[in-house]
């Protein structure tokens, strides 16, 4: 298959961290020849090493890479398959040429846990002009698209979990220093934070101030900025700053944690597959339409009433109820019940074939229809 991903990045990392995978994923273990249209490569060189930013055309990981400008190359036109992820509509001139080869048209869609997903997964739309897009939806059953998973990231995840010298190797190599190592080493907590501007962190960071635990926080560069002043305080978590990392050291990072806060799509199913307990923020929307598929969510994720009253709190900061709520799912009881769930979680989901898969299979057989 010759394929097309189209990618407008809105949510700074989350669009291109996700389309990212997906064009590695098809790339190398479908053998399909990957375009990745992104219109930001600013934002894809801070998660993706080796990316020039200002370069119009290059190639990096067996991927075609073109930035998808105002006025985009005319002499690259549409061949088997189209992906435009999260609706972004490809350019006019590159639909017109879809009307000569009409490829199989893919709208990716955004990961929902709603109910309703499952009846629109797969389902058409005809255009008046003849060409007709597909609707895929990523998500949680067997009825939808699944969700981005590498062959062998168990077993990957599993050697790393299980060697406290490859996990300090590792840790090491992104700029932990050796006292924070020190602390890990003699039982503190291991907290990795990634997170909105709205996220309650200097709640977050009062609770792990106040459990008899010690931790260690690890947080990118410029997140969360109010993190350094609060991290000052007597008892306060040992704070790491980390630069942005490739994708397979942010999967790693995560592997490496005790608990990981993340945000969005991209970070959100990462943190699934590390198989640890999760506090998900969700991108959120107006009148308060990403609570509901939060609670959609929480609805299928099998932890305890402690931790889903934490990530409830943590996307409602106006609750001020972080604090006590991080207390309360951090208690040994609550504590070892959602360690449990994650593992449960990761098991469930990981059962089921992954999207790229699902995706490959699905644009084979309209590609037979045609």
């Amino acid at each position: 298959m010759q394929a097309d991903i189209f990618c407008r990045v809105v949510d700074n990392y989350g669009d291109i961290g996700v389309c990212w995978r997906l064009a590695r994923r098809l790339a190398h273990d479908f053998r399909w020849d990957v375009r990745l249209w992104v219109d930001d490569l600013a934002s894809f060189a801070r998660i993706q090493p080796g990316i020039d930013a200002l370069s119009p055309r290059q190639r990096h990981g067996g991927v075609d890479i073109v930035h998808w400008s105002d006025a985009p190359d005319p002499a690259l036109t549409a061949r088997d398959v189209v992906i435009e992820a999260f609706a972004c509509d490809p350019p006019a001139a590159f639909v017109d040429s879809m009307h000569r080869t009409h490829p199989a048209w893919i709208n990716l869609e955004y990961l929902s846990a709603e109910p309703w997903v499952e009846s629109c997964h797969g389902l058409p739309s005809q255009r008046p002009d003849g060409l007709v897009k597909h609707f895929f939806f990523p998500g949680f059953t067997p009825a939808t698209g699944g969700l981005l998973r590498e062959p062998g990231l168990s077993a990957e995840r599993d050697a790393l979990q299980t060697s406290v010298p490859r996990q300090e190797s590792f840790l090491r190599s992104i700029g932990v220093p050796d006292d924070a190592l020190l602390l890990r080493r003699n039982g503190a907590r291991t907290v990795s934070l990634f997170c909105y501007p709205a996220a309650p962190a200097p709640a977050l960071v009062q609770a792990l101030a106040a459990d008899p635990r010690a931790s260690v926080l690890l947080a990118p560069q410029g997140v969360a900025p109010g993190l350094d002043a609060a991290c000052q305080a007597p008892g306060a978590p040992r704070l790491v700053r980390l630069p942005f990392v490739a994708q397979p050291d942010f999967d790693r990072l995560l592997w490496c944690a005790d608990i990981n806060f993340v945000r969005g799509e991209d970070s959100f199913v990462r943190a699934a597959w590390a198989a640890r307990p999760l506090v998900w923020q969700i991108y959120p929307q107006d009148e308060n339409i990403h609570l509901e598929k939060l609670e959609a969510w929480l609805a299928r994720y099998p932890a305890p009433e402690s931790a889903q009253a934490l990530i409830r709190a943590w996307n409602q900061p106006e609750t001020g109820l972080t604090a006590s709520a991080v207390a309360a799912a951090l208690a040994p009881a609550g504590w070892q019940a959602w360690a449990a769930a994650a593992r449960q979680w990761d098991a469930s989901q990981a059962a089921l074939p992954d999207l790229a898969e699902n995706l490959a299979g699905f644009c084979a057989d309209l590609a037979k229809k045609r």
